[in-house]
This record gives C-alpha cells, structure tokens and sequence, in this order.
C-alpha cells in the first residue's frame, strides 16, 4: 500500500480558510488522502498543528474544535520517534543542509516508508532517500 506523509503546513492550511487558495488545494489533497487511507504523519506534526491551529493561523480555532481535528488525525498511520530517529534526523540535516525539525519530518516519511512527502517547507521534487518531496501549492 502506497503511503503519503503530510508535513504540518499542509495540514494547518486545510483548516484555515483565511487564505483561500492555498485552503482549497490543501483540503482537496487532504480529503483525497482520507478517502484512499494513505496518510500519515507523526506525533511532531500533531503537536505543530494543535500549536498552529489554536496560534498562528489568520482565525485560530477555538481549542476544543483543534483538539477535534487532532483526535481525527489519529485514524492516519502516526509515526513515534525514538531516540535513534533523533540521531538520524541529525545525520539527515547535515546530509542535506536541511534544518533538525525538517530532517525530523523526513526521518518519519522514510520510516513510514512514504514515497511521497506532501509539505511547502521542503524543495518540491527534491528526493530525500526515496521520499520525494511534493508542493500541493505549485
């Protein structure tokens, strides 16, 4: 089964209508996903959500609403670092000049086995050890 990673950034603009464009694509990519059962994410895209959604988006949602979304997104496959994962993210940000946080999103896409890493944090077409990234916005 084909396994698509969404990076924060995209989960966050689903859920923000202030900014229309980029809302309509990320929803569509995201409604798409949880028709075929191929997302996934991990525990620090929980967290940047809830902290995104609740603080940095245009109109925060109330918590209890982020919270929601939160808990939905656990039916996705969520991937739990490790320690060793810490060390690998590290290898990967030096590797590929990329910061830790990032390298920590790639780490979680290739150990969910991912052949595709949905984020506009990343260089669009850039594969990272067989994870491609892909930019819904371009």
């Amino acid at each position: 089964m084909s396994v698509e990673f969404c990076d924060t950034n995209v989960l966050a603009y689903a859920y923000d209508a202030t900014i229309v464009y980029k809302n309509t694509r990320a929803l569509a990519l995201v409604e798409r996903i949880w028709a075929s059962s191929e997302g996934a994410i991990s525990i620090q895209v929980l967290q940047e959500l809830y902290v995104t959604l609740t603080r940095k988006v245009g109109a925060p949602l109330p918590m209890p609403e982020a919270r929601g979304i939160v808990d939905d997104l656990r039916a996705w496959r969520v991937f739990q670092p490790g320690a060793d994962d810490v060390l690998r993210a590290i290898d990967v940000s030096s590797r590929w000049q990329v910061s830790f946080w990032d390298a920590m999103i790639i780490v979680a896409a290739q150990r969910m086995n991912a052949t595709v890493l949905w984020s506009e944090d990343l260089n669009d077409g850039q594969d990272y050890g067989g994870v491609v990234v892909r930019d819904p916005f371009r």
